[in-house]
């Protein structure tokens, strides 16, 4: 853990925001609704929370960060960028033929990322590989894993939680981006989730419920799952708001995978600069 404050993990979030939409829009494709909305928690464990050492992305004693819904990889490769662990001239090369910036992550290519992603499910299967394989090495490193509310409807999702609680994995966090909308329409009416938060509780999962978008909880919920050696895995619930931060994109099902056009883009910068310019 770093000592950061809140007003500057804020500020580190606009500026991650302005490079996902950027990016975005010069390579016109990705996803900036999910990439917004897991912003918030996203800056607070790369600048924050994890163990990292960007001069050596494959340090054997680093934290894991799994983002199980791989299709949000701009603001990853936003924050990774803005740590060093490659070039920020790389973030206008998103999703072109040979770059390390694939649409999805892609762990042979890019610096930083721990696995590949993209099937949904799958994701969160892997990080909870990583903690077990964590446990049996006896190492101190935890594994951080970002699903969606909408990935949450594979059943591989539940498989994975399962063995969590058997292998009693509080070297595991999970953040639950639960923004209420997918590629099709809301949660509720694809597929309802009901009670997402307590069905990890559940599977025996400690779970803590935040302002997905509020600096202040999210430091405090990650502060209180640290110190919690209790043989559970931690399940951190985070109510968001796709495409959080744009007032045209704010809970718009049609911004999952859209690309904004000139006005849009100048649209958005202004709004981000005027909340930078707010904190």
């Amino acid at each position: 853990m770093r000592d950061v404050s809140v007003k500057e993990l804020e500020k580190q979030c606009i500026e991650l925001k302005k490079k996902v939409l950027t990016m975005i829009y010069k390579a016109q494709s990705g996803h900036p609704g999910g990439s917004l909305s897991a912003a918030d928690f996203v800056t607070a464990l790369y600048f924050r929370e994890m163990n990292l050492d960007p001069g050596n992305p494959k340090w054997e004693d680093r934290d894991r960060f799994v983002l199980s819904k791989g299709h949000v990889c701009p603001i990853q490769y936003a924050a990774l960028a803005a740590l060093g662990y490659f070039d920020e001239k790389e973030l206008d090369t998103l999703r072109k033929e040979g770059s390390i910036l694939q649409g999805h992550p892609d762990m042979k290519k890019c610096p930083g990322i721990d696995i590949s992603t993209g099937s949904l499910g799958q994701g969160f299967a892997c990080g909870v590989g990583m903690a077990v394989a964590g446990k049996a090495d006896q190492k101190e490193y935890r594994v951080f894993v970002v699903v969606g509310d909408g990935e949450c409807q594979e059943g591989e999702i539940w498989e994975a939680a399962q063995t969590a609680n058997k292998y009693q994995l509080d070297n595991l966090v999970v953040f639950v981006d639960n923004n209420n909308l997918q590629l099709d329409g809301t949660t509720d009416e694809v597929m309802p989730n009901i009670n997402l938060g307590k069905k990890f509780e559940a599977f025996g999962f400690e779970t803590l419920t935040v302002d997905g978008h509020n600096m202040e909880e999210i430091v405090a919920a990650l502060d209180k799952v640290r110190a919690a050696k209790n043989g559970k895995p931690k399940c951190i619930f985070a109510n968001t708001v796709k495409g959080h931060g744009i007032s045209f994109m704010e809970n718009q099902c049609g911004w999952h995978g859209v690309a904004p056009n000139d006005a849009q883009y100048e649209q958005a910068m202004k709004e981000l600069e005027e909340q930078l310019n707010a904190v």
